[in-house]
């Protein structure tokens, strides 16, 4: 029986896997093993409640196995009890001070919780256990961009891709590091390198798009837009974008219908308030583009207050 749960979960047939652990935990209720993997299988149910129960099963029967408490630690941070997950990790590596897993995972729920900088002190314990951990110098990459150390990040970013040359959100990442420092030629190269990967990548059109805009190349930025939107209709922010351009391509009837759909998505959108006001000043129409700043600056976009102040009082 448990041959058999492992085979089904390793083909993805979580039920299966549960209902054969089940079956040999009833005659062998002492195996902490076959709790840890009826937990891993429900876990990847997203049944972390019950996945929490069989890990402490497992522990409760193996105290000193350090991936039980790893795999409880996920379990935890999926429900949002970060206390728990922490100390869970921790006692992990208390066990065994050389599972990368686990301080890759320490690291990845420290970034959730904002705290970069102890993040990054993660992910280079990964590192030096496992020099070709490339998703540990990938999101080291994303905490040094969130602390501004771009250049650390590309650096990052560009380990990640050599060991792992078809690691689409590195170059991803690595475009949006480049954007960061103006480099919308590299970043753009990036970005073409992630859809090559993976055609299906809106993200990746919507940041190309925004980086062709920044070079003056509207129209070509319009096309990734609208490849974009293709991909995913109801991202809001691909309209607002692609209304960005066509008012740089001076098409502002045009950037108008996009505002509108950004706002019909996402009726808090500020920013789309914000530059649908513009496109309607530029047309003439100063009461509806005041009543755009207006609702933009409701909502929080605190700038629009400015242009009120300029060109509606």
């Amino acid at each position: 029986m448990f041959e058999k749960g492992y085979n089904a979960a390793d083909k993805g047939n979580y039920y299966d896997a549960i209902k054969y652990y089940s079956k040999f935990i009833d005659i062998y209720p002492y195996d902490a093993e076959a709790f840890n993997n009826r937990g891993v299988a429900k876990y990847d149910l997203n049944d972390y409640d019950a996945a929490i129960w069989d890990f402490n099963k497992a522990i409760e029967i193996e105290p000193y196995d350090a991936k039980f408490y790893n795999n409880r630690g996920l379990a935890k941070s999926k429900i949002r009890d970060y206390e728990g997950t922490i100390l869970d990790y921790d006692r992990a590596i208390e066990i065994d001070p050389y599972l990368a897993a686990t301080y890759y995972n320490r690291g990845n729920i420290k970034a959730e919780m904002m705290d970069y900088r102890d993040a990054v002190l993660e992910y280079n314990k990964v590192i030096a256990i496992n020099p070709f951990h490339s998703e540990a110098y990938n999101m080291r990459g994303v905490a040094k961009g969130q602390l501004e150390y771009y250049i650390g990040a590309i650096y990052d970013f560009s380990k990640a891709i050599e060991i792992s040359p078809y690691f689409v959100m590195a170059y991803y990442n690595r475009g949006m590091a480049k954007d960061y420092l103006r480099d919308y030629t590299g970043s753009i190269q990036d970005y073409s390198k992630a859809i090559e990967i993976n055609p299906n990548e809106n993200e990746a059109y919507n940041n190309r798009g925004l980086a062709k805009s920044n070079l003056g190349d509207y129209l070509g930025a319009i096309l990734d837009f609208n490849k974009a939107i293709d991909l995913a209709p109801n991202e809001a922010k691909a309209y607002n974008n692609r209304g960005l351009s066509k008012f740089n391509f001076e098409d502002y009837i045009g950037a108008i219908n996009d505002y509108n759909l950004a706002i019909k998505i996402n009726p808090y959108y500020a920013f789309a308030y914000y530059n649908r006001g513009l496109a309607k000043y530029v047309l003439g129409d100063k009461l509806g583009a005041c009543m755009d700043w207006s609702k933009a600056g409701e909502i929080g976009d605190y700038d629009a207050y400015e242009l009120i102040k300029q060109y509606c009082n």
